[in-house]
C-alpha cells in the first residue's frame, strides 16, 4: 500500500540512488510509463510504496531524506499491457533499477516472477496479477566512499600485457591454501596466496568472466544446474553478490575494490568481461525483472514485423537497444563507472559487433564506437572485442577501430590445426605467430591488435584438446547436442583418459607446444585459468551450467612440472622485447647489419623460397628473430638492444633434421627450450652450438636457442 512519507522532488540525474550523507535521490529512465512507484522495503520485508510524481522529460526522479546505505528497494511501474504493441508494463512486478550498484541477493523462481500468466491459452498476451516482491533480489542503496590509498588505473602497455582469463569463484574454490570462508570469492581471489601464484606465474592482467549480477536461467535451476559463466546480465552497475564474502546489503560493492586495491599493489591489472549485448530477461516467454516492465520499447530492439517478438542477435532471446540515445548512455555510464569508481583496466566485450549493430549491418564507425572513443576515460583503457555474433556476417574478426583488441580465432583454429599436424598450414602458421598482420595491419594497427589464444572459457581446456576427440557434455543436459562440434581437437590414440604412458607423455608434450607457440607469438597472449596446471572438465566443452568440479581448478592434483615450465616462458617472454614487439615486422635489413628483423628457414637452414612455403605436406621450419632495433629505447629512455633468438617448429610426427642459419645470422647458440622433455632454461642449456651445426628436432616439439657472443 502507499503511504505518506517525506518526499521532496530531487533531481533527474544521476540516475540510481544517490546518497548525499543526509538523503537518497532516485532517478529512473522510461519514456512510456504512466506512472512510477518507488518501493522501499525494511528488514522484515515490508514494503512502502511512493508515488513518483516529478518527471523531467522522460526521467522519473524523487528525493528522500533521512535514508542511508543499505536501504533496500524496487520500483513498479504503470503503464499500458499490450505485447502486441511492444509495451508490457505491469505493476505487479517489482523491478530492478537498472542503475542499482548493488543487490541484495538472487532471483527466487517462481511463476510470479512473470508478467503473463504461464501455461494460459494466449501465452505472453494474457497477464500476470500475481506479486513477485517476494521473489526478486532488492537494489541497494551504497556508501561509494573507499580509500583507495592512492591506488589508480595500471595502465600496463599493451605488448607487455599477459592475460590470465578466469572465473572468480572457479579460481580459488578448491584452493586449500585460501581460508574456507573466502574460497571462490572476491577476497579469495585477491587472498595473498592467490596473488602469490599469480605473480609467480608472472601474468600481469587478469581477466575476469562476468561479475555484473546476473540471472540462472530458469531452465537450468528447474534440472539441478546453473548459469555458472554468468553471461546473463540484470546489474550493469553491481558487482554478483554470489562472490562476496563479507556481506549482502553493499559489503560486495567495498570487497570488489578491495580486491582490485589488492591485485594492482602487485602489478596485476583487472580487466571485466561484459555483456551489454543483450540482458538476463530472454524473450518474449521470460520473466519481468527490471528493463522490461521499466520500458520495454526502450530498452529492447523489438521486430519492425510484429514488435511482440525481439531481435535477437545474440541466441539468447533478446538484445538491448543500443540505438536508443538513453540505453547507449546506460551501458557508457556502467564502463565509465567500473574504470572511475571500480577502478578496473578495461573490458572484453561479449559478441562485440551487436553493439556495433544500427540498421542491422556491423558499423565499426557506428554511434557505439563513436561515443566510446570520444570518451576521455574510456577511450585510455584496454579494450577487447569478442569480435563475433549470431548475426548475418556476424564474423568481424579484423574489422574493428584503430584502439581495439580483438580476440583472434583464427590465431586459436591455426595452431591447432597445425599441432594437430594438418597439411598446407606453413603460410598460416608464419602469419599468426608474427601478429596476424593479414587482419591488422591495416587502420593504424599493431600485433597488439591479436589477443592470442588457444583455448577460452568457452570449449575444450588445454588437457581436453588433446586428450578428446569428441565433445562428452552429457552432464549438461541436453543430450550432448550443445556445445561446438568442430573442435580441431586429437586425442592421440584413445577418447580421455589412458593409461598409456606413450599417450599421456605425448599429451603433455603438445600441451608444452601450444603454451610455447602462445608466448613465443606476437600479439598478446592470453591463457586460460588452469590451463598451465593441467585442468581437465572430463571432455565437456561447454561447461557455462556445471558450478561444481568440472569446472572449478583443481588445485589437489596440479601438474607442478606444467606450472613450472609455463611460469618459466612467461617470465622469459617478458624479459625478452624481441617477443613482444610494439611495431610489425619490416622484413628489411636493419641499420648496419647484413641481417633482417625476421627470416624464415628450411629444416636445412635455406631461407624459405615462395616453392617452400606451398609445399603441401611441410609441417617443419626456423625462423630467426632479431633482437636489433626491436624499440629504440626502453621505458626509461635508454637504448635496447635485445639477444637473437632462432626457433624450430616440427609438427612433423617424426624426428626432423635442423641445421642452424649461417654465419651472419648468429655464430654460436644456446639452446634455451626443448618441449621434447620439458627442459628450459634461460641462460641456456649444455654446450653452445655453431651456426650450421646440425640439432634433431623430436617429432611435434619446439626448440628455442639463443644467440651469444662469438668470444
Amino acid at each position: 500500500m502507499s503511504e505518506k512519507i517525506n518526499a521532496w522532488p530531487g533531481r533527474p540525474y544521476p540516475l540510481g540512488a544517490t546518497w548525499d550523507g543526509k538523503g537518497v535521490n532516485f532517478a529512473l529512465f522510461s519514456d512510456n510509463a504512466h506512472g512510477v512507484e518507488l518501493c522501499l522495503f525494511d528488514k522484515d520485508n515490508n514494503e512502502t510504496r511512493i508515488k513518483v510524481y516529478e518527471r523531467t522529460h522522460n526521467h522519473w526522479h524523487i528525493y528522500i531524506p533521512g535514508i542511508k546505505p543499505g536501504q533496500r528497494y524496487g520500483y513498479r511501474i504503470h503503464g499500458p499491457y499490450e505485447p502486441v504493441k511492444g509495451a508490457r508494463f505491469n505493476p505487479n512486478k517489482l523491478l530492478i533499477d537498472p542503475y542499482t550498484k548493488a543487490l541484495d541477493g538472487t532471483i527466487k523462481w517462481n511463476e510470479a516472477l512473470y508478467g503473463y500468466q504461464p501455461g494460459s491459452e494466449d501465452e505472453d498476451l494474457s497477464f500476470n496479477e500475481a506479486d513477485s516482491a517476494p521473489f526478486v533480489p532488492k537494489s541497494l542503496v551504497v556508501d561509494d566512499s573507499f580509500d583507495w590509498n592512492g591506488d589508480r588505473r595500471l595502465d600496463i602497455p599493451q605488448h607487455e600485457t599477459i592475460i590470465y582469463e578466469m572465473h572468480v569463484k572457479g579460481f580459488t574454490k578448491l584452493a586449500q591454501q585460501v581460508p574456507e570462508k573466502l574460497r571462490g570469492t572476491y577476497a579469495g581471489l585477491s587472498h595473498p596466496e592467490s596473488i602469490k601464484y599469480l605473480k609467480n606465474l608472472g601474468v600481469n592482467a587478469v581477466e575476469l568472466m562476468p561479475v555484473h549480477q546476473f540471472v540462472a536461467d530458469h531452465r537450468l535451476v528447474k534440472t539441478g544446474l546453473t548459469n555458472y559463466w554468468g553471461y546473463n546480465t540484470i546489474g550493469f552497475f553491481a558487482p554478483d553478490v554470489r562472490y562476496a564474502s563479507s556481506g549482502t546489503t553493499g559489503e560486495q560493492v567495498r570487497e570488489f575494490k578491495q580486491m582490485v586495491k589488492d591485485l594492482h599493489k602487485s602489478g596485476i591489472e583487472v580487466i571485466l568481461d561484459v555483456v551489454y549485448n543483450h540482458t538476463g530477461e530472454g524473450n518474449r516467454m521470460g520473466p519481468t525483472l527490471s528493463f522490461r516492465g521499466i520500458d520495454n520499447m526502450s530498452y529492447y530492439r523489438l521486430s519492425d514485423e510484429d514488435p511482440r517478438y525481439y531481435v535477437d542477435y545474440t541466441g539468447t532471446g533478446n538484445t538491448l537497444n543500443t540505438v536508443h540515445p538513453t540505453i547507449l548512455r546506460l551501458i557508457m555510464d556502467s564502463l565509465r563507472y567500473w574504470v572511475t569508481e571500480m577502478h578496473v583496466d578495461g573490458f572484453r566485450f561479449d559478441l562485440a559487433p551487436v553493439l556495433a549493430r544500427e540498421f542491422d549491418d556491423v558499423d565499426k564507425w557506428g554511434s557505439f564506437f563513436d561515443v566510446l572513443h570520444q570518451d576521455p576515460v574510456l577511450s585510455q583503457v584496454k579494450l577487447i572485442a569478442e569480435p563475433w555474433d549470431l548475426g548475418e556476417d556476424g564474423f568481424q574478426v579484423g574489422n574493428f577501430p584503430a584502439g581495439w583488441m580483438e580476440w583472434n580465432a583464427k590465431y586459436r583454429d591455426c595452431m591447432r590445426e597445425f599441432w594437430k599436424g594438418d597439411d598446407e598450414m606453413l603460410p598460416e602458421f608464419a602469419n599468426r605467430i608474427t601478429g596476424s598482420s593479414d587482419l591488422y595491419f591495416d587502420n593504424w594497427r599493431t600485433p597488439t591488435a591479436s589477443i592470442n589464444f588457444i583455448t577460452a572459457h568457452d570449449g575444450f581446456t588445454l588437457l581436453d584438446l588433446v586428450s578428446y576427440n569428441e565433445k562428452h557434455n552429457e552432464a549438461n543436459g541436453e543430450d550432448n547436442k550443445d556445445g561446438e562440434d568442430h573442435n580441431r581437437s586429437w586425442n592421440h590414440g584413445v577418447e580421455g583418459p589412458t593409461d598409456d604412458e606413450n599417450i599421456s607423455k605425448l599429451r603433455k608434450q603438445q600441451v608444452r607446444n601450444f603454451i610455447a607457440t602462445l608466448f613465443l607469438s606476437q600479439g598478446v597472449p592470453m591463457l586460460v585459468a588452469g590451463d598451465e596446471l593441467g585442468r581437465t572438465q572430463k571432455g565437456n566443452n561447454n561447461a557455462y551450467c556445471q558450478d561444481n568440479d568440472i569446472s572449478w581448478i583443481d588445485w589437489l592434483n596440479k601438474d607442478e612440472n606444467l606450472i613450472e615450465f609455463t611460469s618459466k616462458l612467461i617470465n622469459f617472454r617478458k624479459k625478452h622485447p624481441v617477443f613482444c614487439r610494439r611495431k610489425w615486422f619490416k622484413y628489411q635489413p636493419i641499420k648496419g647489419k647484413d641481417i633482417t628483423d625476421i627470416e624464415w628457414f628450411t629444416p636445412e637452414g635455406e631461407a624459405m623460397s615462395e616453392e617452400h612455403w606451398n609445399e603441401t605436406f611441410a609441417k617443419s621450419l626456423g625462423v630467426f628473430l632479431s633482437g636489433h632495433g626491436v624499440r629504440a629505447v626502453s621505458d626509461k629512455g635508454e637504448p635496447v638492444v635485445d639477444d637473437s633468438f632462432y626457433i624450430m617448429f616440427n609438427s612433423y610426427h617424426d624426428v626432423v633434421q635442423f641445421s642452424l642459419p649461417g654465419e651472419k645470422w648468429g655464430k654460436k647458440w644456446l639452446k634455451v627450450m626443448d618441449t621434447f622433455n620439458a627442459e628450459f632454461n634461460g641462460e641456456g642449456i649444455g654446450e653452445p652450438l655453431n651456426a650450421g651445426q646440425q640439432v634433431d628436432a623430436n617429432g611435434r616439439s619446439v626448440m628455442l636457442f639463443r644467440e651469444i657472443s662469438a668470444s
